[in-house]
């Protein structure tokens, strides 16, 4: 018995994608949650109150921090390249946005027909994803370049040398996972994981992907690029009012899509048991609320590094990712070569 009439689910489908869109704005929204989870949850950290006095719980400060941003005035460097330092942004969301429509946020289980909450489906997600990602560079590089400032471009070139060190491991690790499967699909990953998750099967993928990850997100200890003790804010120095704030907010949504990725890689995504699956209403919330978990769990987890592990030196983080996470992801590919054949015999 379904809650859902007969001549509707034909076109589940196109609700399905009308849903992923809809979600796509939640998740600019859950940015701004995510904003206020690292304040709050930073402020526990240091035994400090955080923010508490716009709105209750300091709810409101994100409002008040809206309104700071678009009415301050907006300053440009007098030799900066007006080309480059006024769209370096829009490369930037049009990263995020770019990834948005193949990243699948739940899904939807009805007469026990699993329907993925994606805008489109790809055979070649995983790989269409991390490129997209990559295009944030070009945003920064911009961003850099553009403001005539040496201490953006210093923040530029060290950004270079993490992504560069840090994309090899990271798509190493995705292709490991892909073999294991027999699918580049986002969707056919989460789905082929059921109860036993690839974190077990790939912990030491799972790891590999996790710093590389950090890294391509340039959360500290990973963010040379910034650094404010040596370059002031580095590549974001000469930013203010709402560019400042359009970059900053392109930074949280990265995380949450990242963090989407680690649960839908390795955590097993939106699986749930059978009957759970199978049940009229159960089946319509449960697996997304399941995978919203997973992300709350991998963004705390994400936010709380930042305040428990010190900014390395751009030379160990150069050494870290071509000395030490190279020869594990390679490591790790072989056994995942070898899982693949045992587990498809």
């Amino acid at each position: 018995m379904t809650i859902i009439p007969e001549f509707i689910v034909p076109f589940l489908p196109w609700i399905r994608g009308i849903v992923g869109l809809a979600l796509i704005g939640v998740i600019f929204l859950a940015a701004m949650g995510a904003v206020w989870l690292e304040r709050k949850l930073s402020a526990d950290i240091q035994s400090r109150m955080g923010p508490c006095r716009v709105g209750k719980y300091g709810l409101l400060q994100l409002v008040a921090d809206a309104i700071k941003l678009f009415t301050k005035e907006d300053m440009k460097p007098s030799n900066a390249d007006s080309l480059l330092f006024n769209n370096a942004t829009i490369f930037m969301m049009g990263s995020i946005f770019l990834m948005l429509v193949a990243i699948p946020v739940g899904a939807v289980f009805v007469n026990g027909v699993e329907y993925p909450l994606a805008v489109t489906e790809m055979d070649i997600s995983v790989l269409y994803i991390e490129a997209m990602s990559a295009i944030t560079i070009f945003g920064i590089f911009m961003v850099a370049y553009g403001s005539n400032n040496k201490y953006s471009l210093l923040g530029a070139f060290r950004n270079f040398a993490r992504m560069v060190g840090y994309e090899v491991p990271l798509g190493i690790t995705v292709v490991s996972v892909a073999v294991m499967t027999g699918s580049l699909n986002i969707v056919d990953i989460s789905r082929s994981q059921g109860m036993l998750w690839n974190i077990f099967l790939q912990p030491l993928g799972c790891f590999v992907f996790f710093v590389a990850l950090m890294a391509d997100m340039g959360r500290l200890p990973f963010d040379q690029n910034e650094s404010e003790e040596e370059l002031i804010a580095g590549w974001i120095t000469e930013y203010c009012g709402m560019r400042f704030g359009l970059a900053f907010f392109a930074e949280y949504i990265h995380m949450i899509l990242g963090s989407f990725l680690v649960a839908l890689l390795f955590l097993g995504g939106w699986n749930v048991p059978g009957f759970v699956a199978n049940n009229p209403v159960l089946g319509l919330i449960a697996p997304t609320g399941f995978l919203i978990v997973k992300v709350i769990f991998v963004l705390m987890v994400i936010i709380g590094l930042r305040w428990a592990v010190p900014r390395f030196r751009i030379d160990q983080v150069v050494d870290l990712s071509w000395k030490r996470l190279f020869p594990l992801a390679l490591l790790n590919l072989v056994w995942a070569v070898g899982l693949g054949l045992y587990l498809g015999a």
